[in-house]
């Protein structure tokens, strides 16, 4: 396990070797930006398709079935089966997609940013809280472009609940709920059955043969090395398994707790305690509870967020008090109440918001969360879910199985990355790589 001490120390060494920012042909507003791909099957696939207006130079999968059904639109594209070869030409390209499982996200990553390209990684930024504070920082010194993955960030909603939370539309919030109704995790067979997902694992499965083409031992990555399985990929089979990722929490924790982070302007909670079943020493739980206490931010007065997943849900939706979206997000004000979702938002109640004068819009309208990248690339705007931005949600979300694992409630110094009131979760917030991969 790596200290915080240690971190930075990686970082500052790392920053220390940085070289001139690279001349991008994208002086040229007109211009097309040249892009590595790290993944390009699942999640790779629609960034491709999201990044469709530029060149594609390098494309690089463990994979290499899916590296060849990709790589067939882009003759002229480089192929990679191992991301850290990219980098050996960094003159074939002026911004990298990555789209790798979680484990490996803060690899490739921190790879682009040593380099000085431009990087879009997919949600969750990484795979443990030392990862994202590592990344954030470093990021800051690199003078690139950045954008995580979350594409309901881009999306009017969530633009527009914005607006109406800042401007006051409830008064000020003083708590909020997520909810959401997947429940990737630990599940009885029932549960696994009912959900058609066919991954019911209980323990750790027996060795299976590799399946030709697939590099298994680049697809474990920094991972603790274990035999390959079925149970493991193709996603979202992974997700479950907290050696390569963090569950629903860190999934779709960063596309929920994105709206009220965005909303609220939270960065580090000062508590975080999570409910739940007995933790499991392998995988994250299929339903669980995690809430947080952010103190008081400027003029903000502090605010307890809960995150509820699978079969948990607030007090006010089981009662029928607010509508029954199987997933949203809601904002408890002085003066109402916002519910919303990724699609639709309403005020309540509504009969006291019939007359309410919306506030003209000021966040900018993003024809897609990849193009909002790629224009802040070549000079035209921000990118609004930038890893300064990304790094804080990532961050907080881990915290949140942090501390369903330690099974305590957790006082958080979030400027010195250290649980405060036990020890017990310090395990939780980092790991050792496997040998053969640094951060």
């Amino acid at each position: 396990m790596f200290t915080r001490r240690q971190f930075t120390k990686k970082a500052l060494a790392a920053a220390a070797v940085f070289s001139a920012p690279a001349l991008l042909r994208g002086q040229n507003l007109n211009s097309k930006l040249n892009l590595a791909f790290v993944g390009s099957g699942g999640r790779g696939g629609a960034s491709l398709k999201g990044c469709a207006s530029e060149n594609v130079t390098v494309l690089c999968d463990v994979d290499e079935k899916r590296l060849d059904a990709s790589a067939a639109p882009y003759p002229q594209a480089r192929k990679v089966v191992d991301f850290r070869k990219i980098f050996d030409r960094p003159n074939e390209f002026d911004a990298v997609v990555v789209s790798t499982c979680e484990h490996t996200h803060a690899m490739a990553t921190m790879l682009a940013l040593r380099h000085k390209k431009h990087v879009y990684c997919e949600k969750p930024l990484t795979h443990n809280v030392a990862e994202a504070r590592t990344v954030r920082e470093f990021a800051a010194k690199a003078g690139v472009v950045t954008q995580m993955g979350v594409q309901m960030h881009a999306t009017e909603n969530y633009r527009r609940v914005v607006e109406l939370i800042q401007g006051g539309a409830i008064g000020p919030v003083t708590e909020a709920h997520v909810w959401v109704s997947r429940s990737w995790g630990l599940q009885s067979k029932a549960e696994s059955d009912a959900a058609k997902d066919r991954v019911y694992v209980a323990e750790r499965p027996p060795e299976q043969p590799v399946p030709a083409g697939l590099h298994w031992d680049l697809w474990l990555g920094p991972a603790p090395a274990r035999p390959f399985n079925e149970a493991y990929v193709p996603g979202p089979k992974w997700y479950r398994w907290w050696d390569f990722g963090n569950g629903t929490m860190s999934d779709l924790g960063s596309h929920w707790n994105d709206l009220p982070f965005w909303a609220l302007q939270l960065k580090a909670p000062l508590t975080i305690e999570a409910f739940g079943p007995k933790p499991h020493p392998e995988i994250a739980p299929a339903s669980m509870r995690a809430v947080y206490e952010f103190g008081q931010r400027g003029d903000l007065p502090p605010v307890k967020l809960t995150w509820h997943q699978g079969n948990e849900k607030p007090a006010l939706w089981t009662q029928q008090a607010i509508p029954q979206w199987p997933d949203g997000v809601l904002f408890i004000g002085s003066k109402g109440m916002l519910l919303a979702n990724y699609a639709k938002h309403v005020l309540l109640p509504e009969n006291k918001f019939v007359d309410f004068t919306r506030p003209a819009p000021t966040i900018p309208k993003a024809e897609t969360h990849w193009l909002e990248w790629i224009d802040a690339c070549k000079g035209n705007g921000k990118a609004l879910a930038d890893f300064e931005y990304a790094g804080w949600l990532t961050e907080s979300n881990h915290l949140g199985n942090v501390a369903f694992r330690a099974g305590k409630k957790l006082a958080w110094d979030g400027a010195k990355m250290r649980v405060t009131n036990t020890r017990d979760a310090d395990k939780f917030l980092s790991r050792e790589y496997r040998k053969g991969w640094v951060l």
